[in-house]
Order: C-alpha cells, then sequence, then structure tokens
C-alpha cells in the first residue's frame, strides 16, 4: 500500500498566473464595505413610524440559520454568528458562494 500527500498548498511569494506578490500590494489599500445581514423584513412606512425604543422586528430567517454576507453589496458567502472577547459579535464564513456572473 503506497502512501501518498496531499498537494501542498499554492506558495503567493512566488509569481503565479495573476503575477507577483509585488504587483498584488496594489490592491491591499482598497477599502471594501463588508456587511453581515441577519435577516430581512418588509413592512409598510406607516409601521416603520410606529416602531419606537425596545421595538421587535421580525426577520425573515430562523434562529441558528446562517447569515448572508456582502462585500460591495454583493453576497460572497454565508457564515455564522459568533462571540468575540464576550463583548463584541464577530462573523465566520462557513460557504463560499460562487458568483453568478460568468466572466
Amino acid at each position: 500500500m503506497s502512501e501518498t500527500n496531499p498537494p501542498s498548498a499554492p506558495d503567493f511569494r512566488e509569481t503565479s498566473e495573476i503575477g507577483s506578490v509585488k504587483e498584488l500590494e496594489a490592491v491591499y489599500d482598497i477599502s471594501v464595505t463588508v456587511s453581515a445581514v441577519l435577516g430581512k423584513a418588509t413592512m409598510q412606512v406607516s409601521q416603520l413610524l410606529k416602531l419606537g425604543r425596545g421595538a421587535v422586528v421580525e426577520l425573515d430567517r430562523r434562529l441558528g440559520e446562517a447569515i448572508d454576507i456582502y462585500v460591495n453589496n454583493r453576497l460572497i458567502a454565508r457564515g455564522e454568528v459568533v462571540m468575540v472577547d464576550n463583548t463584541r459579535l464577530g462573523v465566520t464564513m462557513t460557504e463560499i458562494v460562487k458568483s453568478e456572473r460568468s466572466q
């Protein structure tokens, strides 16, 4: 029985199809907007104006269901809410969403 080693991860320090790391550094400082959407709700403006402190808005997701992660208003992944340092919330990606746009 022969033992095979899994393929190694690509070394991004070397030149690849898209160029060297030096060429990629140009995109490192580009700002993007990342949004994590817990769920959505539809209501009339009159209902929205009646909301006050402590009001509860029912969302279209169930507890424990994956949330949507958007980058620049484009869905890129789904994930779960996690606790960070017992004081803040974070998101961990559990699934990358394939692009519907062909390139």
